[in-house]
């Protein structure tokens, strides 16, 4: 089937916000450099792989707490002991607020808002009890142009991505059945999740190794392959 008519029959986009809109790799390394110079890229890039929260995981429901129990353990390994010398309480609560700013990527802002103009576009937080209790969305959102419909609650799941249970809760807080909704991501964990639940998949190719994934119109297990969310944007307005 075309992308253009497996995208008319949804009614809602649920995009992954981390990785698929935001830059995490390239922003989150960098930060990491500026804190500790003497680093390789090799390094920081590591690092910061090693600092996400880990998938479909149960746990404190604030990425703040979260993102900061993984930093503290991190820095009191061998690997990383070093770093843990050099950065006391306030560094690593600033290192922490980084995933409050990640950058977008540059077709994000533009390809969402296109998308926004035909369907519903929902995005999932992890909730930060205080200050406000959608804080990290809301800055996230404001940092990078990030048009929401709808942003649901880690809170309302008590887990994470790619837990099933993740996906049916959207479906049904949207009232609408998981056959009109898109998972929109750059993950296969997370697209072949939402596929299990009934969603249909729209895979967005961030990485060099990612121009190996294909469309099931060309062999491959997603229903749509795009390079970024303006060509999907695109597609939708084709049809």
């Amino acid at each position: 089937m075309p992308p253009a008519d497996i995208l008319s029959s949804i009614d809602a986009f649920c995009v992954d916000a981390m990785g698929t809109c935001t830059d995490w790799r390239g922003t989150v390394p960098r930060e990491i450099r500026a804190r500790a110079p003497h680093l390789s890229d090799e390094d920081a890039h590591a690092f910061a792989e090693d600092t996400r929260i880990a998938n479909g995981g149960d746990g404190p429901l604030s990425a703040d707490v979260l993102h900061r129990e993984i930093l503290d353990a991190l820095l009191a390994s061998l690997r990383w002991s070093a770093l843990g010398a050099q950065w006391d309480a306030q560094a690593r609560e600033e290192l922490v607020l980084v995933w409050h700013r990640l950058d977008a990527w540059p077709d994000a802002s533009q390809g969402l808002r296109g998308m926004k103009a035909h369907k519903l576009l929902v995005t999932w937080r992890v909730t930060i009890p205080h200050p406000p209790p959608n804080a990290n969305s809301e800055r996230q959102a404001r940092h990078a142009d990030f048009p929401w419909d709808v942003v649901l609650s880690s809170e309302l799941f008590g887990t994470y991505k790619p837990n099933e249970k993740v996906y049916r809760a959207a479906a049904h807080h949207l009232a609408l059945p998981p056959a009109k909704i898109a998972m929109v991501a750059a993950h296969v964990f997370d697209l072949r999740a939402a596929a299990r639940c009934g969603m249909r998949t729209v895979y967005v190719r961030r990485t060099p190794e990612a121009g190996d994934v294909k469309s099931k119109d060309d062999g491959g297990e997603f229903d749509v392959v795009v390079d970024d969310l303006d060509e999907l944007a695109g597609l939708l307005e084709a049809k």
